[in-house]
């Protein structure tokens, strides 16, 4: 041990220290994030160049760094808002929603970290009762339901799109309506799609009806015409063509021309 090399208290402390400070300014920044630097002694945040991405950074260890993800994101929220007629409504929805890359910075120094809880879901709520202010229940649970999710997101883009977020589209997932009410609902759209096909049934049957008259309208036409056409020239020239035919038969046994009605033929066969 007396053979190995003494090292100075000063150098010991100066090891140590490097290894602190490297320590304390080495900053690891994953996949899908971004770090917004502020600077202790010159001016705060940065917001004059863009965020630091992704891998190993040295910063001085008098400033800091905040990490936000910046891949995009989907926040769920749950809301009782009223119905046009002042109903309770409880409203399932989600939003897609990312920092704008760009001005993280800005994010950063104006609203903070908590940008989700400070701006984003305040304004979907207050989206959601508007909109849902302006629909009855009815509308709520059958038809309405795309144009309300889309008038939400409209609503809340208007605001967060100034606030540094950008907002991708917001879900309806769940309309839930008190119980009594959905009932109700239900059997009025019931009646409605029995009333349709009972429609449906009586103008089906009106159109096979129309269809029949027509087609026997056509026969009568037809048979009318037939009727006036025949003179008994014609059916003499009709039985003599017969009777040409038949005589070539070999079913055909006896044919007496002239014996018939009118002077028709008459043919006699075996049978």
């Amino acid at each position: 041990m007396d053979k190995l090399p003494r090292i100075a208290l000063p150098t010991v402390f100066a090891i140590i220290l490097v290894i602190i400070l490297i320590s304390k300014s080495a900053v690891n920044i994953n996949a899908g994030e971004a770090g917004v630097l502020w600077k202790r002694f010159a001016g705060g945040v940065v917001t004059d160049k863009p965020p630091l991405g992704e891998g190993f950074h040295l910063v001085a260890p008098w400033n800091k760094v905040y990490v936000y993800e910046v891949r995009r994101q989907e926040v769920f929220e749950k809301m009782k808002v009223l119905s046009s007629n002042g109903l309770d409504i409880q409203l399932d929805a989600s939003a897609w929603y990312m920092p704008k890359y760009d001005e993280l910075g800005d994010l950063h120094q104006q609203i903070g970290e908590g940008y989700l809880d400070r701006i984003l879901l305040p304004t979907i709520r207050s989206a959601a009762r508007s909109v849902v202010g302006r629909y009855t229940p009815e509308q709520l649970y059958s038809s309405k339901r795309d144009a309300i999710q889309q008038e939400i997101f409209e609503e809340t883009q208007k605001i967060v799109g100034e606030q540094y977020i950008v907002l991708d589209e917001v879900l309806v997932r769940d309309v839930t309506l008190p119980p009594t009410i959905k009932e109700a609902i239900e059997r009025k759209l019931k009646q409605e799609q029995e009333s349709l096909e009972y429609e449906f049934r009586l103008e089906k049957a009106e159109k096979e009806a129309q269809r029949q008259r027509i087609e026997a309208q056509g026969k009568a036409d037809a048979n009318r015409i037939l009727s006036a056409s025949l003179t008994d020239k014609i059916l003499q020239d009709k039985g003599i063509e017969a009777t040409l035919m038949l005589s070539q038969s070999p079913n055909a046994k006896v044919v007496v021309v002239g014996s018939g009605d009118k002077g028709l033929p008459l043919i006699l066969g075996n049978n």
